[in-house]
């Protein structure tokens, strides 16, 4: 696959997560691997990435998602609301709602559930605008996911687990100077119907020399 292609087909993939298949350690090893190329802040590489394939902690880690999941399901407009007079834009929205149901449902089956972290000096969240930290890591998660995609394997971008972060390093035994960073269910996708989504026009969106 070309670039261009890798780049506009690799979805977030909910619903075509095959359950059932299990994915060889080798397959995540080497999708890190390359993940570990991205830039990061001073070149520190303070990226830490804990790969959770035990079916209890699986199931407990979906549990702590699929609270606030919900907590943030039951908030907010409904897409008829929050998208009135664009129609277009509100069904896809249902769309990703209906596929985001199904994966807090099933998240516990998911076989690899990746929670990628970053070192930070004494645990504190440093105050104002954050860029720089997340910066070092979410670059690399996303290279994780393009990776993923050439080796036949579909992920999700999810970080609501995060309410919950504290009680997540519990599980997985992370130490508090490590904050988490997502939660990227991995699994065999089915199919190979991946395309291009449908985006807001350049024109929306692009600003030159002044906003």
């Amino acid at each position: 696959m070309t670039p261009e292609e890798l780049l506009t087909t690799t979805r977030s993939v909910r619903k075509r997560l095959d359950l059932s298949r299990p994915v060889p350690r080798e397959l995540i090893e080497r999708a890190i691997t390359l993940a570990l190329q991205a830039p990061t802040g001073s070149n520190r590489q303070d990226w830490h990435w804990v790969v959770v394939t035990d079916a209890d902690k699986r199931a407990q880690l979906a549990e702590l998602y699929a609270k606030s999941y919900k907590a943030y399901r039951d908030t907010g407009p409904a897409p008829e609301e929050r998208y009135a007079g664009d129609a277009d834009r509100a069904a896809t929205q249902h769309r990703v709602m209906n596929s985001a149901d199904y994966l807090a449902e099933h998240m516990a089956e998911v076989p690899v559930l990746l929670v990628p972290a970053i070192h930070v000096p004494g645990g504190k969240l440093p105050e104002g605008n954050q860029a720089g930290l997340w910066g070092s890591i979410l670059p690399a998660v996303w290279s994780y996911m393009l990776a993923a995609r050439t080796l036949g394997l579909g992920t999700a971008w999810t970080s609501l687990h995060l309410v919950y972060e504290k009680e997540a390093a519990e599980l997985l035994n992370i130490p508090d100077h490590v904050r988490q960073a997502a939660l990227i269910p991995t699994a065999f996708y089915t199919g190979e119907t991946f395309k291009p989504a449908k985006r807001q026009p350049l024109s929306e969106v692009l600003h030159y020399d002044q906003w």
